[in-house]
């Protein structure tokens, strides 16, 4: 069964991320993803939106793919269907990336555990800003 890292590891990984790519970041104001997204970039975490058919969101380029973005990844954070989740930790593994958060309310323990053990840093079914803002700030 999977299991997330504990608190202190998910802050440590927190503090040392500079660009979040945001796989499914919309640029709807009123969804979870880009409250979230929004916040995070307040805390001085450059968001890298990774979002199809979009040119920008948040002020910054919209990239189709993780394979598209044009800056180093430290996490891939996201905010799309269970069902998404295999293809997304595919293209995680063939570039080679090192950590993924998959987002609160979303479960593909399958997924989860062949990223873990492709050597990824996985944090599943839980809110990025939330722990950072009450666990590591």
């Amino acid at each position: 069964m999977f299991e997330n890292p504990d608190q202190a590891a998910r802050c440590a990984l927190l503090k040392g991320v500079k660009n979040i790519a945001v796989v499914g970041l919309s640029p709807d104001p009123g969804r979870p993803s880009y409250s979230i997204a929004v916040a995070m970039q307040k805390f001085g975490f450059n968001i890298v939106p990774v979002r199809p058919g979009v040119a920008e969101v948040l002020g910054a380029k919209a990239y189709a793919s993780l394979s598209d973005v044009e800056v180093p990844i430290d996490l891939v954070n996201v905010f799309r269907s269970a069902e998404f989740i295999d293809g997304i930790v595919d293209e995680c593994i063939a570039l080679k990336l090192k950590a993924l958060w998959i987002q609160e309310g979303i479960v593909n323990e399958p997924a989860a555990q062949r990223a873990r053990a492709a050597g990824m840093t996985v944090i599943m079914d839980r809110c990025v800003y939330r722990d950072y803002r009450k666990e590591c700030v």
